[in-house]
């Protein structure tokens, strides 16, 4: 497990954490008779920090990016795969013109 994967587990506890506060202040809220303004100041910190933490995470924790271009030494195929059976060659993108300036190195 990365850094990035344990802080957004992390970020995930605390949100799991706000969620369960806010549902036992409505109850102590219904209990007293009081009516709901909004979340108390904590869970409100919380619910800022939980978020923060997840998006650290969901932005370091996939990794880097591959190319996409077209013409990039990284989208080469070096060869085909063992099994054969489940490639199919007749579909429905035939009726697209082929363009004959694509080569395989």
């Amino acid at each position: 497990m990365g850094a990035g994967f344990l802080v957004g587990l992390i970020g995930v506890l605390i949100l799991s954490h706000a969620t369960y506060s806010t549902i036992q202040y409505r109850a102590l809220l219904k209990i007293t008779e009081e009516e709901f303004s909004g979340p108390p100041i904590d869970v409100v910190v919380e619910l800022i920090v939980s978020l923060l933490l997840c998006l650290w995470a969901a932005m370091t924790a996939p990794g880097s990016f591959k190319s996409i271009h077209p013409h990039s030494e990284e989208n080469r195929v070096v060869a085909l795969p063992a099994n054969l059976d489940f490639m199919i060659f007749n579909h429905r993108g035939k009726i697209f013109p082929l363009e004959t300036e694509l080569k395989l190195k």
